[in-house]
């Protein structure tokens, strides 16, 4: 009997049906490698096609499923070499051309960001008036909270009160926070309004909330002394004086300066003016400078005054004369007369100095001496001294000085010194007490003590008395007298000692008596303690 024919697999059927299409790799793959070139179709015969019918005879089912794996291990996996899958059925099957993997593809360059848009600043802060004149007014205000996208600068604009019409102040950008504007008509009335400016544009203005006037503000005139010349301003003769005292007033206010009530010489005294002070200056100061110096300024019918007292001072002469009054011992007396010329202050004192004959160096003695006359001492004996005198003030001391025209000559021999008869004081006087006894009180068993001061030429005798009784060398009483201080010390005094206690003291030239009470108290002791 001839064998029956092996089964076909349905899988089979359908791989026949379907071509072998190979799947381009993904863009990310390695470079896919150029693809075989195709291959004849006589060259690609199956390699297990074999047909059914030539199947051998008794052939079991376990070779045939052995011969399917065999043929399946043969096709290649997808992405490998394209081959063409045999047929499994017996008809040839055609090979199908590889598909070429197309290259990968570049992406265009993304669009720059485009910028943010400009944002306008925002307006002004405190526009308000700095200043106003017959011809100009003047604006300042604080820079806006928030610029924006920069700033640029202001524009300053101006409207005629009534007019609708907003004329620019300047052809350029304002870049500071102040702003005069100029050549305006006396009298007109203005409203005024600045704008912040940037590339986003103009802001909100900043508007003044009243019309300006355009005219003069009139301020009373007033003079700001400084401090240091509200007193008298010294100053030495050569030294330059210039002097700067401010003002304020408005319009302009006119000045003016008088010395002594004269008007200045502007020979000597120069004087310059300006909106808001005055300068005096003098190039060389002399004496004559010196005097009451007024200011004046004035501004229509209000004025101000103010007084300037200058003083120039220079070193003074010397004393007019200086004489040799007296010479004992090793003592010379000396007297003087202040200087005329003082240089425009007062003396402040006098250099006395002292030259011997045989050197004829001279030695300071006293140096800044205020009176008119003083006494030269520790001269040496047998010695011929000459002295001259200089003035002295807070410039410095003068220049030349007055010279004695006698000199003091020391003797030798002859020197007998006589001292003063003095009479002496009686310091005689009766006792007096400076100090007098108190009353007091004592306890019993603690020694008591009573105290007095007294004075007396001569020394007075002291005596204590208990009632009148005159305690004598009692052991129970200690009685000191120590430079006119007297004590009495009652040792442990009981309650029989109390009363009243005198202490006399009594001289050639009198008696003073003082006393005082002494109460002795018993020390109370509790009910409790005494049953104990």
């Amino acid at each position: 009997m001839p064998a029956k024919p092996a089964p076909i697999k349905k899988s089979a059927k359908k791989a026949a049906e379907k071509p072998t299409v190979v799947e381009a790799a993904p863009a990310e793959a390695s470079p896919v490698e150029p693809a075989p070139e195709e291959i004849p179709t006589e060259q690609a015969a199956p390699v297990d096609a074999v047909p059914v019918d030539a199947a051998p005879v008794g052939t079991s089912v376990e070779d045939e499923a052995t011969a399917e794996v065999e043929a399946s291990s043969e096709i290649p996996a997808p992405g490998g070499p394209a081959e063409e899958a045999p047929p499994p059925t017996d008809a040839p099957v055609e090979a199908v051309p590889v598909e070429s993997v197309p290259e990968p593809v570049e992406e265009p360059p993304k669009a720059p960001t485009p910028p943010p848009p400009a944002v306008p600043p925002g307006a002004p802060q405190d526009l308000s008036v700095d200043d106003v004149n017959d011809t100009s007014v003047t604006l300042k205000w604080r820079s806006p909270e928030n610029i924006g996208s920069g700033l640029d600068g202001y524009t300053v604009e101006y409207c005629k009160e009534g007019s609708s019409e907003w004329v620019a102040a300047s052809t350029e950008l304002v870049t500071s926070n102040r702003f005069v504007i100029r050549d305006l008509t006396t009298g007109d009335l203005l409203n005024l309004r600045v704008l912040a400016v940037n590339v986003g544009g103009q802001s909100e203005p900043a508007v003044l909330p009243q019309p300006v006037p355009v005219r003069e503000i009139i301020d009373r005139p007033k003079i700001r002394m400084p401090r240091i010349l509200r007193s008298k301003y010294i100053k030495q003769v050569g030294a330059q004086i210039n002097l700067v005292i401010p003002f304020f007033g408005k319009p302009k206010p006119v000045i003016s300066w008088t010395k002594d009530g004269q008007p200045l010489d502007s020979k000597k005294v120069n004087v310059r003016n300006s909106d808001k002070d005055s300068i005096l200056f003098i190039r060389k100061a002399e004496r004559e400078d010196s005097g009451c110096y007024e200011m004046t300024v004035k501004v229509d019918s209000f004025q101000d005054k103010t007084t300037l007292i200058i003083q120039i001072v220079d070193l003074p002469g010397p004393p007019a004369s200086v004489k040799l009054v007296d010479t004992w011992g090793f003592n010379a007396a000396l007297e003087w007369t202040a200087p005329k010329d003082t240089g425009n202050t007062e003396i402040t004192g006098y250099t006395i100095q002292k030259a011997d004959k045989k050197t004829g160096d001279w030695f300071t003695v006293l140096e800044h001496f205020h009176r008119l006359n003083a006494t030269v001492t520790d001269l040496v004996m047998g010695n011929v001294y000459s002295f001259r005198v200089f003035s002295e003030n807070m410039v410095g001391k003068s220049e030349s000085c007055a010279v004695t025209k006698e000199a003091a000559h020391i003797q030798k021999k002859g020197i007998i010194y006589k001292p003063p008869e003095y009479k002496e004081h009686d310091f005689s006087e009766a006792p007096k007490f400076t100090a007098p006894l108190k009353d007091r009180a004592a306890t019993v068993g603690y020694t008591a003590k009573l105290l007095c001061a007294v004075r007396g030429t001569p020394k007075p005798k002291i005596e204590w008395l208990k009632n009148q009784m005159v305690l004598g060398d009692d052991p129970r009483y200690r009685q000191m007298n120590n430079q006119g201080v007297c004590s009495l010390e009652i040792r442990k005094p009981s309650s029989f000692d109390g009363g009243v206690y005198t202490c006399r003291a009594k001289n050639s030239l009198g008696e003073a008596v003082v006393a005082c009470k002494l109460e002795v108290k018993q020390v109370a002791i509790p009910e409790e303690k005494e049953k104990k």
